[in-house]
């Protein structure tokens, strides 16, 4: 991948002093805040290609700058939590986390997830095509989305989710499936993760469009698929 910056919210000096030098050493351009009203100033005043944020901040607590970032900023967010805290990182996802890191991490683990949650937003994940279900398109190579020819404002990790639901149309995918195809945790096949993102982009889908019938479909017991307004 090209050059990266990464901007870590983290108030743990000796955790934040190891982890910028591991990904400094592996090319990643770091800017480091010790709180969470430091970090939002910066997050806000420059653009960085991905925001590592811990949950447990002074002055301002990590939920309360997610969600402040996520109202103005597209910007790829990775929480960083324990792991015992489900009720946090479905929280983080609501309010538009793209991924969660669970302490204690593995540099590597992390520095991957960085990777991957990057080059989902440069649209560097999967071929470069058009992908079109009803009114919704999906412009894989800019990695934007329309519905009703009105443009979708999606996280990275959403865009990636109805990407891989589209490419299936029909299909039912389990949780499982769906986190191996959008390159998420195995982990996160066990808790709400994935019932979070897909709740969200329901959402999204239902404000953007209200009149239209839900895209994503639950199947009972085995999974979600995406159809059509025409399918029955």
């Amino acid at each position: 991948m090209e050059s990266m910056s990464l901007l870590f919210i983290e108030d743990d000096a000796r955790l934040a002093q190891f982890t910028i030098e591991y990904l400094e050493s592996h090319g990643v351009k770091v800017t480091h805040a010790a709180n969470g009203e430091l970090g939002l100033r910066e997050a806000l005043r420059v653009r960085h290609d991905a925001v590592l944020l811990d949950l447990m901040l002074p002055v301002m607590d990590g939920l309360t700058v997610c969600r402040q970032i996520r109202e103005r900023s597209d910007v790829p967010i990775l929480m960083v939590t324990a792991r015992a805290d489900e009720v946090d990182r479905v929280l983080g996802l609501e309010l538009g986390a793209d991924d969660y890191v669970p302490k204690p991490f593995s540099p590597r683990e992390l520095l991957a997830r960085v990777r991957a949650a990057v080059r989902r937003a440069r649209g560097l994940v999967g071929p470069s095509a058009t992908l079109k279900v009803g009114s919704l398109i999906l412009s894989i190579s800019s990695q934007t989305a329309t519905l009703d020819g009105r443009p979708l404002v999606l996280t990275g990790y959403e865009f990636t989710i109805l990407r891989v639901l589209l490419e299936r149309r029909g299909r039912v995918l389990s949780r499982e499936q769906l986190l191996d195809l959008a390159k998420g945790s195995a982990d996160e096949s066990f808790d709400r993760s994935i019932d979070v993102r897909i709740s969200r982009l329901r959402q999204k889908l239902r404000e953007h469009s209200p009149g239209a019938p839900l895209l994503i479909r639950t199947v009972r017991g085995m999974g979600y698929m995406l159809v059509s307004e025409s399918d029955p």
